[in-house]
């Protein structure tokens, strides 16, 4: 008879070879997974949600209103003096791509300077980027919503001039898309081509 060791080893080798399986099986629950290039610590779901701002028209509105194309999202200043500007224009640039494949899409603006940008102020700044960006403000409390929900960073700096002061903020560009919420994120280094070409991917997928 053998002994029962030389009996169970083989069968405890079916049952972890089974559960690696399991673990490690390829799936279809993500629709977008051919898409992703990045990857968020703490999933994809934790990124985005609800917030009420003030658009550059002076009306309220939520995330609802304002999402109801792909978009692509930024958070910043219209008296930054170098990084928004670049990046707003890398967003309008990817826009442009995406509009001239026939896509519907859009990009938003939302100030985290809520102090010094009016919606009059933030509509000047967009015009000049894009006629399908949109700009956001509101109350510095409507902001911090807003900032938390997408995990973005911005101080003010406390010793500047009270009037020529800067804020120190994080900068990248987030997808959203109706009915999916965030989906991508875009670091500074992503070309427009780049940005057109995944989001067109996540949009296709979306289908």
């Amino acid at each position: 008879m053998k002994p029962i060791t030389a009996i169970l080893a083989p069968l405890g080798i079916v049952v972890i070879a089974g559960a690696a399986w399991w673990l490690l099986r390829p799936t279809d629950s993500d629709q977008f997974a051919a898409c992703r290039s990045t990857e968020i610590g703490t999933g994809v779901a934790s990124i985005g949600g609800p917030f009420t701002l003030v658009d550059e028209n002076g009306t309220t509105v939520t995330d609802a209103d304002v999402f109801t194309k792909p978009t692509l999202l930024y958070f910043g200043y219209t008296f930054c003096p170098d990084v928004c500007p670049l990046d707003s224009t890398r967003n309008a640039d990817a826009l442009d791509l995406l509009q001239d494949r026939g896509y519907d899409a859009q990009a938003v603006f939302i100030s985290i300077d809520p102090e010094r940008d009016t919606p009059e102020r933030v509509a000047e700044f967009t015009d000049l980027m894009h006629d399908d960006m949109i700009g956001l403000t509101g109350s510095l409390e409507q902001v911090k919503v807003a900032s938390q929900a997408y995990k973005t960073y911005f101080r003010k700096e406390e010793d500047g001039d009270p009037e020529y002061y800067l804020v120190d903020h994080s900068t990248f560009t987030y997808l959203v898309l109706p009915e999916h919420g965030f989906l991508e994120f875009f670091r500074r280094d992503e070309t427009p081509e780049g940005m057109a070409e995944k989001t067109a991917c996540f949009i296709d997928a979306a289908k």
